[in-house]
């Protein structure tokens, strides 16, 4: 057996508990929580719906079979007390896109709050909590209504099961489900919805007569689902336009433009190019976001488009007036019309100015400690990423002075490139890289919203260490290492807490390195040795416990000694959550 997978297996021996539950377990074969009306029982029985790899597989083999994937979801909406036409009722914004989709979404609904309308937001996935999923005026809705809705979703499927219909949806679909419930029970004036995956078979495109659609920008991504080029991604995306129902989206590359073009003319779907926007701003006077970053622009010139055509529809007046788009026309000849630009509105100018999306360009600074956090998760995301940290990290750097150390925390899931994620991130020059899964704390006990039946410990213990002999072949490859890097052949080291639990998984390898990179079996564990005890609001128990390895233990004391430490924590959305939790008490609550 390979060193690599001696060590990972030592890891899942000393480990006294799973941490994760394997992917093998069957459902059939779990007990069924206590129906009580509490939220973390609601949330337990939630996540009895996680179904492995599984539906992964069975949307693949449903993917050219749309009648097929909608009509499943059309039967449990139905079971569930709702048809298909009274969604028309929710006055929908529906938004697809590979990123930004869910910042764009952000946008629109602030705009519209601002314009003293009930807002629903449907998005994915959640940082924290569930429930952050589905919003009412911009809030997740509370544990008692999470748990109220859930219930009567979930009882009303069971008592209509019988031998002809599957016993319950999977997780995505309940939630949409439910969303949907809640939406129409709370009177909401409309309801913003972020695709789930690719658009033409997601589950959200159940729905018939949205008011207007976005399609923000594109990038390969969930290749196994949506196809191998961003051709066949964008045909994906394509999908969820509708007759007669305007549809709008960004600045792309000749290839997936065309195919939304066709289509969009297929579907006779009346589609439009998003001005930039510039060409929404007085002169002089630029737009600012709540959302930082310069690719935030594009999801707020879509969000833009979106919100005015929803109240021009709905008949609402004090919308934006039109500025002729002649002096802003592109140097480009896109294959559809170029959306006219306008002068916007205070509510929307105060909209995209107070727009807050957390895990997304989002900084906490904390002392000593900045926290740079992004849930970049494709090439064209992890690049925009770097663009603003680097730009951001130089900025603090040259205000602070002294010596600054940069740490970089990172893990990816699915079936993503992460050599070439990896490979993006390296011009940030960090000074380690560290890399963990994506779970909160090793002890087991984080909260039911976060854990993730999907997945096996080993699965995403063995990802982290191949990430890792990445980092460090990149490195190899550059001639990058960290100056006080000491070269040593490094063996498998594993110690153990007091506890009996891993606190340090190092590196294995029979090569000699100059070895810059760390492996951690936690979220916590990673950022108590990266800020080493300095964050007074993220309590490092034990210091002394985190230095058996040599690196760790030499890192340790310039992080000590640094007059600044940047951290930034990218590569998954799930990971970005996992760290909130721990650094911001707030969104537990």
């Amino acid at each position: 057996m390979a060193p690599r997978y001696r060590t990972l297996h030592a890891v899942l021996r000393l480990l006294p508990f799973p941490i994760w539950p394997s992917c093998s377990r069957s459902l059939s074969t779990q007990a069924a929580p206590a129906v009580r009306m509490e939220y973390q029982d609601a949330i337990r029985t939630l996540n009895t719906l996680q179904t492995n790899a599984n539906y992964l597989d069975q949307v693949k083999r449903q993917r050219y079979d749309p009648a097929e994937q909608l009509q499943m979801m059309q039967q449990f909406l139905e079971r569930s007390g709702l048809q298909v036409e009274d969604l028309d009722k929710l006055n929908i914004i529906h938004v697809t896109g590979t990123k930004g989709k869910g910042s764009t979404c952000a946008f629109v609904e602030k705009i519209l709050r601002n314009n003293g309308l009930k807002t629903g937001f449907y998005s994915s996935p959640h940082l924290v909590q569930v429930r952050e999923r589905i919003r009412i005026n911009g809030q997740p809705i509370s544990k008692e209504l999470f748990s109220k809705y859930f219930w009567q979703v979930y009882n009303r499927l069971e008592e209509t099961n019988d031998e002809e219909n599957p016993c319950m949806p999977p997780y995505f679909r309940f939630l949409t489900i439910m969303a949907f419930h809640i939406f129409l029970e709370q009177k909401v004036d409309l309801a913003v919805l972020e695709v789930g995956i690719g658009g033409a078979y997601d589950c959200t495109n159940i729905i018939r007569n949205p008011v207007v659609c976005g399609v923000s920008s594109l990038d390969i991504d969930h290749t196994s689902i949506l196809g191998d080029t961003i051709e066949k991604i964008a045909w994906q995306k394509g999908g969820i336009f509708k007759p007669g129902v305007p549809a709008f989206t960004v600045s792309q590359t000749a290839g997936p433009l065309e195919v939304l073009r066709k289509r969009a003319e297929e579907i006779e779907c009346p589609l439009y190019m998003c001005p930039d926007l510039t060409a929404y701003e007085d002169d002089g006077i630029s737009l600012q976001l709540g959302l930082a970053g310069d690719h935030q622009k594009l999801n707020a010139a879509l969000a833009l488009q979106l919100a005015q055509t929803w109240l021009q529809h709905q008949g609402y007046p004090g919308v934006g007036e039109q500025k002729s788009p002649s002096c802003h026309l592109p140097p480009v000849k896109w294959p559809f019309p170029l959306a006219s630009a306008f002068r916007p509105s205070i509510p929307m100018v105060q909209g995209l100015q107070d727009t807050i999306w957390l895990g997304r360009t989002q900084i906490l600074k904390r002392g000593p400690i900045s926290y740079y956090i992004d849930g970049a998760h494709t090439s064209s995301s992890i690049k925009a990423c770097v663009r603003w940290f680097r730009e951001v990290a130089l900025e603090e750097e040259k205000a602070g002075g002294g010596s600054v150390v940069r740490v970089l925390l990172f893990n990816a899931t699915g079936e993503r490139d992460t050599a070439a994620l990896l490979k993006h991130l390296q011009p940030c020059h960090f000074d380690y890289a560290v890399f963990c899964p994506n779970i909160s704390e090793v002890s087991g006990v984080g909260m039911a919203d976060q854990q993730n039946f999907n997945v096996t410990l080993e699965n995403v213990l063995t990802r982290c260490l191949e990430n890792q002999k990445t980092w460090n072949q990149l490195n190899e490859e550059r001639s990058c290492s960290a100056p006080w890097g000491s070269s040593l052949a490094v063996d498998a080291l594993i110690k153990d807490s007091p506890r009996g639990s891993p606190l340090l998984l190092a590196p294995s390898t029979e090569r000699f390195l100059n070895c810059n990179s760390l492996v951690f079996p936690c979220i916590s564990h990673a950022l108590q040795w990266a800020t080493q005890g300095r964050d007074i609001e993220f309590p490092c128990l034990d210091i002394n416990l985190l230095h058996h390895h040599p690196v760790a233990s030499s890192g340790s004391v310039l992080l000590r000694e640094a007059a600044c430490i940047q951290v930034l924590v990218t590569g998954s959305l799930h990971l970005v959550g996992g760290a909130l939790k721990l650094l911001d008490q707030s969104l537990s609550q």
